[in-house]
């Protein structure tokens, strides 16, 4: 269930467009996001920053939230006291794009628990079904169960959603087992600048994937018999060519060895996924991992 602020936030923001006279589609087309995401955020459904409050406020006219205080305040803080007790921390949103991803080289179902519900996820929820994977919430709404088709109906991929999420870059990984060819939309969500696809592509290239960008999307071919007969060396440590090299590396029939890769913790949470999968992972949170794929998942 949606938290009691979330839903008081989205009746605000509502009420706000509202008095403008603006429909969901014009407020999103103003905030260059989807009609089904501001519906979400009125509901109350989407976990919203105060970022994205303020730039609400900013398309309305209208001030959502005021935050701060024009007057002096003064703060007196008694320290030296032992503190103690638990708080729930959030979940990462950036572990569970990569684990949606992820998704994908299971051929059975894939339950995910405890999913941030935020616009990144919802995008690529709606890029996984317009491709045939059904997903849908359980547990009221804080787990995800996932479920592919035999076969990913790649011509019918929903481009509006995709083109709106950089993660579609990590389909690349467990597509190039599933499929000889196939295309993407160009990968978007923010500006990309000069982080190009080619970090991606020197890793995923000793997997035999061929990859041209022409008309807007990323054209893949898959060539079976290439296969990474010695370790990879990442030209860039980042944390998506990082889990793209992984998920390439998870149903090779073989061992692959990553060497300068990135040991942030949401690649730590894609190599716990698949452990969780059978796959073995060694050096998990080094800059060097050896990856003893399976074939079949």
């Amino acid at each position: 269930m949606a938290d009691d602020y979330l839903v008081r936030i989205g009746r605000l923001i509502r009420d706000a467009r509202q008095h403008r006279g603006w429909t969901q589609s014009q407020l999103a087309e103003a905030l260059n996001t989807s009609q089904s995401a501001v519906n979400r955020i009125e509901r109350g459904n989407q976990n919203i920053s105060l970022e994205m409050i303020a730039r609400i406020g900013e398309a309305l006219d209208s001030e959502i939230v005021s935050l701060g205080y024009a007057g002096p305040m003064h703060l007196r803080v008694v320290g030296g006291r032992r503190l103690s007790g638990a708080i729930d921390v959030k979940t990462s949103k950036n572990a569970c794009v990569a684990l949606l991803c992820a998704s994908l080289l299971n051929k059975g179902r894939t339950v995910l628990r405890r999913v941030a519900r935020i616009e990144e996820v919802y995008r690529l929820l709606e890029v996984l079904n317009s491709i045939g994977v059904r997903t849908r919430w359980i547990n009221d709404g804080t787990d995800l169960e996932i479920v592919p088709p035999a076969e990913l109906d790649m011509e019918a991929i929903d481009a509006e959603a995709a083109v709106r999420t950089r993660s579609i870059i990590m389909f690349l990984g467990p597509l190039l087992h599933r499929m000889e060819r196939f295309r993407l939309p160009y990968a978007g969500g923010c500006d990309l600048g000069t982080r190009t696809i080619e970090p991606h592509m020197i890793a995923l290239r000793r997997f035999g994937l061929d990859v041209a960008a022409t008309e807007g999307h990323y054209h893949a071919v898959v060539d079976r018999t290439v296969r990474p007969d010695r370790p990879i060396v990442l030209t860039e440590r980042g944390d998506t060519v990082t889990e793209n090299a992984l998920l390439a590396a998870a149903r090779h029939d073989g061992v692959t060895v990553i060497r300068n890769a990135s040991s942030n913790y949401m690649v730590q949470d894609l190599c716990f996924f698949l452990e969780a999968l059978g796959v073995r992972v060694e050096g998990i949170g080094t800059t060097t991992l050896t990856v003893h794929g399976m074939p079949v998942i």
